[in-house]
């Protein structure tokens, strides 16, 4: 009767053993899920929005130093979005694409407009240039660390949201669970 007790103890030890290993290993890839393993093609263009940017035309100074002009469409089906706006010696995120031999602008996001302080009911960061995101909430159960624009979307961490809307005071960020709206903290 021993026996049998021991060996019923041995073998629910080494099945406790085996469960915990394997929760131990699975928030290994959890970690490792970040911006880093986007395997997305980003056809974004950074830079800094140049002194001949008028309403219908961006002056965009590339990061690799070249001039890149590109025609902004108002209306119709190629109507560009702009979020944060267009002032001379912001950094800006560009998504466009070529026809007829000319640069057309889909979507613009103003990086610098992006960068701050913003806060909602449960949130409460700041985008810092360098791809940086701080917490400010403690309690915090996965905060966001890290930020990029992928093809003109908002990527925190593992989290991918369409920018909405990008004002002085307001962020609207939409994914899959809904839409987020965020107040600039001054």
């Amino acid at each position: 009767m021993k026996k049998l007790f021991y060996i019923t103890f041995v073998f629910v030890v080494a099945m406790l053993f085996v469960a915990c290993n394997r929760k131990s290993g699975s928030s290994k890839t959890e970690a490792n899920d970040s911006l880093e393993n986007v395997a997305e093609l980003d056809t974004t263009v950074y830079g800094v929005c140049g002194e001949n940017t008028s309403m219908h035309h961006i002056e965009l100074i590339t990061d690799l130093g070249d001039t890149l002009q590109y025609t902004v469409m108002d209306d119709g089906p190629d109507a560009a979005t702009i979020l944060g706006g267009l002032l001379s010696g912001d950094r800006l995120a560009v998504i466009g694409y070529e026809a007829d031999g000319e640069r057309v602008a889909r979507r613009v996001v103003n990086l610098t407009t992006l960068l701050g302080k913003w806060t909602s009911l449960d949130k409460n960061f700041e985008i810092l240039e360098g791809g940086l995101v701080k917490n400010n909430v403690k309690a915090e159960t996965n905060p966001w660390t890290a930020w990029k624009i992928c093809n003109g979307k908002l990527l925190l961490n593992k989290d991918t949201f369409m920018i909405d809307n990008l004002g002085a005071d307001s962020l609207y960020l939409e994914n899959k669970e809904g839409i987020f709206v965020y107040k600039r903290v001054k």
